[in-house]
C-alpha cells in the first residue's frame, strides 16, 4: 500500500510535527523581537537639555551672645545667642566663633563698666559635640529661630580688674561650617 500525500488526512484535536516546528519558531521570534525592542530601549543613550532656577540664599542673623551665668576672675559663664534664619530651608550651622570685627575684638561691655577690659576674656570656639546646629526654616512670613545655650563658653581671666565686676557682656560671634 502507498501513502500519498493527497490520501492524508488530519485526525481533528492533533497537530502534526509540521506545525509544532512552525509554531514554536514563531513563538521564539516573537520573543527574540520582543527581547531585543527591551534591550534597544534600556541602553539607548538620550541627551537633551533643562534649565531650573535656583534662588539665592539670604544670611542668618545672630543676636550677641549674653553670659546667662556669672561671670568672675578665674571662671567660665554659659552664653546664649539666637539664631535667625529668614531662608525657606533648613540651614546648618557647623561652628560659632568669635567675630573679632564687631565690638572691641568680638565683645562689648555696657556703659557703666567702661574701664572693665574686654581683653580678660576669652570665648572657646563651639560646634555643638561636632554636631553642628540646625536652624529651621521660615514658613511664611515668620523666620525660623533657634535659641542656642554654649556651655562654659566664655571665660574671664584671673587678672581681671576689679571695675569688672558687676559688668554685663556682649560676645559677638560668627557662624562657621
Amino acid at each position: 500500500m502507498t501513502v500519498n500525500e493527497s490520501s492524508f488526512q488530519m485526525r481533528p484535536g492533533r497537530i502534526n510535527l509540521t506545525s509544532a516546528i512552525s509554531l514554536r519558531a514563531v513563538v521564539l521570534a516573537a520573543a527574540l523581537v520582543a527581547a531585543s525592542a527591551a534591550l534597544a530601549y534600556f541602553t539607548t543613550i538620550g541627551a537633551g537639555g533643562a534649565s531650573a532656577t535656583v534662588g539665592s540664599t539670604q544670611a542668618i542673623t545672630l543676636s550677641p551672645g549674653t553670659p546667662t551665668t556669672a561671670l568672675y576672675p578665674g571662671g567660665h559663664g554659659d552664653v546664649a545667642v539666637t539664631v535667625d534664619n529668614p531662608n525657606p530651608v533648613s540651614v546648618l550651622i557647623g561652628s560659632l566663633t568669635l567675630s573679632t570685627g564687631q565690638g572691641a575684638a568680638g565683645y562689648a561691655v555696657d556703659g557703666s563698666h567702661a574701664s572693665c577690659s574686654t581683653t580678660t576674656l576669652s570665648f572657646m570656639t563651639q560646634t555643638n559635640g561636632g554636631a553642628g546646629w540646625s536652624v529651621p526654616p521660615k514658613v511664611g512670613s515668620t523666620d525660623g529661630s533657634l535659641s542656642i545655650a554654649l556651655t562654659s563658653a566664655l571665660a574671664m581671666s584671673a587678672s581681671a580688674a576689679n571695675t569688672c565686676q558687676g559688668a554685663t557682656f556682649s560676645v559677638y560671634l560668627t557662624a562657621g561650617p
